[in-house]
């Protein structure tokens, strides 16, 4: 069977979008872009009604809280600080997720090659269906192939940001059947992007 995220049964990961880590991608520029279309991310979810999880690693001193437009984004969302790269190792943060009944995860973040990896794996092991963003996640690592292609063999399934609000559209009735959407949700945010960027 094809899968595809259906809003009600997904559920959303930001994992360790810190300074410190946002520090390391290659300049202000890139830095801006990143927090612009995870701020977006977060918007589109939040529209769909998608419960978010948002994770900082320790020590948060040291590395650094949300950038504050992210975290205004997130006033919904459950904000939670963990020690392990796998936030499935949190018992408060798996208590929550399996509270929340969801059985498809969307993940953006970093890094790309340990926390979001290694949450990506913990996730599988779970029973999660778990949807990477692609262009939302980042790693002060040049070379993240071998983690991509790791969870791939895994079972994740990558998308793009583009791909994903089409898709979620899609499941309410979208496209040409767009004033479905219109009426079940409200006038879609006429300054929320169709793509990262």
């Amino acid at each position: 069977m094809t899968k595809r995220i259906v809003p009600d049964t997904c559920a959303g990961a930001i994992i360790d979008v810190q300074d410190f880590f946002l520090a390391q991608l290659d300049g202000p520029e890139a830095r801006a872009r990143m927090e612009t279309n995870l701020v977006n991310f977060a918007r589109l979810l939040d529209y769909f009604r998608i419960p978010i999880v948002a994770t900082v690693e320790r020590p948060v001193e040291a590395k650094g809280g949300l950038p504050g437009p992210l975290k205004g984004q997130l006033a919904n969302a459950k904000l939670f600080e963990k020690d392990f790269f796998d936030l499935t190792k949190e018992e408060t943060i798996r208590d929550h997720l399996a509270r929340l009944n969801r059985k498809q995860i969307a993940v953006a973040g970093c890094e790309t090659d340990v926390c979001v990896l290694q949450s990506c794996l913990g996730l599988i092991d779970l029973g999660y269906e778990v949807f990477v963003v692609e262009d939302l996640v980042f790693s002060s690592a040049l070379e993240v192939e071998a983690a991509l292609a790791r969870m791939q063999t895994e079972g994740v399934i990558f998308l793009s940001y583009k791909t994903l609000y089409y898709e979620l559209l899609q499941a309410v009735g979208g496209g040409r059947h767009a004033d479905a959407m219109v009426a079940a949700f409200g006038p879609f945010p006429g300054d929320l992007p169709d793509q990262a960027g």
